[in-house]
């Protein structure tokens, strides 16, 4: 009896305890909340998709665009530049009115989000700082809750340049005076302060921050107002406070010069490949080179948003099985407590309706549907991609040409925006202006930002026809010639014509009639 008892905690246990910590390995993530697995998460950002590597879910169709041939007539008629539009960039007058003599006081304003939300937030505070006439304070940027990424205005943006560009509209600090060298972040975070503006609405008008705002500039001589951003309306503002934001985006914030250096690097490399030879330290030297124009090849940039976050929130299946639906549940219910709305619909209703964001096998899909081949040079602009290489791997095989930032550039070159959010993504901003073609496989800030300061520069911008893709992809039995007709006839007027803004969308996305004007 004695020998049973000591064999069943000595032998059977120890199985007991293996199969228990295996499955502790296999739940770890999903039972606990994403910020606590951060580095794994980040580091690999499909776990379970990459366990379960999702296989192609549009076999037939991938089989035919892997199989494809573009005829000549096709490929030169993707490249064709926009034709001009009758628009021209709003030129100021030179009679512009003077800066009253006196400033009405400081103002502050903190900004979230990532860079494209920053950037439309500085711009909205040079309007605001001219509304109430007076001295803008640089922005702050708040740390980034979901990159950790500490980058201020100074790392990102040249703020020489911006405070010159804007010198004869607004008064602008790099930082305040001894005086009120009280008036941080730490400061107000502490405790309830009378110079510190919280209620400000969303799309907040002009005559709000005049009635609010403006008494506190003229109490104390300063003013902060945290949460800021989307905090001015676009509608219903004077013709000029719609002018500087315009000139503020599209003209007054500039990259800083090693962000600019290294976009041109990485642009030089993708126009010349067969010149390019070994990775350059020196980027200045590198674009001294004399190239010969004729040979400057064309490419395509593809903004791929398809992170964790976006996977989470839109509540589509994208193929990764159990293990991947129970992951995003989690974290959809850790970040967002489960109030996701989507999520009240079925994976059908969603895509049938546009609202799934496309998986790189889809916007591949999409760019071989439209005439790319596998001689196309395409840069991929991302982050994170949820599922990692794995996922990725279909697009590759349909672009094998296809390059990023890792690619293109040694570590040494990319030393300055490492583990920097913020500066990774103006990289891709940068290089994104200076491609013949944008795509982005999924609407947000990024998206939003280049497809409006593309239209400024009459540039093409194909933007995905979503609904139609997501009816397309639901139908199994499509052949490959009727879903490139489908695709190319459902993108025909959406490759960077104008669109004129309507009433509450962004100024930024939509920069015509406000920052554009007819010839």
């Amino acid at each position: 009896m004695k020998l049973l008892h000591y064999r069943t905690n000595n032998t059977y246990q120890p199985c007991r305890r293996g199969a228990l910590a295996g499955l502790l390995v296999l739940f770890f993530p999903v039972l606990l909340p994403s910020t606590l697995y951060f580095p794994l998460s980040h580091a690999s950002p499909a776990m379970f998709s990459e366990w379960n590597v999702p296989k192609p879910r549009h076999l037939p169709l991938l089989k035919s665009a892997l199989q494809r041939q573009s005829l000549k007539e096709e490929q030169s008629d993707l490249w064709i530049p926009l034709a001009d539009q009758g628009w021209r960039p709003h030129v100021k007058s030179d009679n512009f009115p003077t800066l009253p003599a006196k400033s009405e006081g400081y103002i502050q304003v903190f900004l979230d989000g990532g860079l494209n939300q920053q950037r439309m937030g500085i711009c909205d505070a040079v309007a605001v700082a001219k509304i109430l006439n007076a001295t803008l304070v640089i922005p702050h940027l708040e740390v980034n809750p979901v990159w950790k990424d500490s980058s201020s205005f100074t790392d990102i943006f040249d703020v020489d340049y911006f405070v010159n560009a804007l010198k004869d509209d607004i008064r602008v600090v790099k930082e305040l005076p001894d005086d009120y060298s009280w008036s941080t972040r730490e400061y107000y975070a502490t405790a309830v302060r009378a110079t510190r503006i919280k209620t400000a609405p969303i799309h907040a008008s002009a005559n709000w921050y005049l009635e609010n705002v403006l008494p506190i500039l003229q109490s104390y001589g300063i003013a902060a107002v945290a949460p800021f951003s989307h905090r001015l309306a676009f509608d219903n503002l004077p013709t000029d406070i719609q002018r500087l934001r315009c000139k503020v985006n599209f003209k007054a914030l500039v990259f800083v010069p090693h962000i600019r250096s290294l976009g041109d690097a990485l642009v030089n490399r993708l126009r010349y490949p067969s010149r390019s030879g070994a990775l350059a330290a020196d980027h200045q030297q590198e674009s001294a080179v004399v190239i010969d124009k004729q040979e400057a090849r064309k490419f395509v940039v593809l903004h791929l948003r398809f992170d964790k976050d976006m996977a989470a929130h839109s509540a589509c299946d994208f193929g990764g099985g159990k293990a991947e639906k129970l992951a995003l549940a989690k974290y959809r219910q850790v970040i967002w407590q489960g109030r996701v709305l989507n999520s009240q619909f079925t994976d059908v209703e969603l895509r049938s309706q546009g609202r799934c964001p496309l998986t790189p096998e889809e916007i591949g899909l999409l760019l071989a549907a439209l005439g790319f081949d596998n001689s196309t040079r395409l840069y991929l602009a991302s982050h994170k991609v949820y599922g990692g290489e794995a996922r990725i791997s279909t697009l590759r095989k349909l672009f094998p040409l296809m390059e990023d930032k890792k690619s293109l550039a040694s570590s040494e070159e990319r030393a300055h925006i490492k583990g920097k959010a913020s500066l990774l993504a103006a990289v891709d901003y940068y290089v994104s202006m200076h491609s013949d073609i944008f795509i982005s496989a999924s609407p947000g800030n990024m998206h939003n930002a280049l497809v409006g300061h593309r239209t400024y520069e009459n540039l093409k911008t194909i933007r995905p026809n979503m609904a139609l893709l997501g009816q397309l992809f639901l139908n199994k039995s499509i052949s490959w010639s009727d879903f490139q007709q489908a695709v190319v006839e459902g993108h025909e007027n959406r490759q960077g014509q104008i669109r004129l803004k309507k009433p509450k969308q962004s100024i930024y996305t939509y920069p015509a009639p406000d920052c554009l004007c007819q010839v």
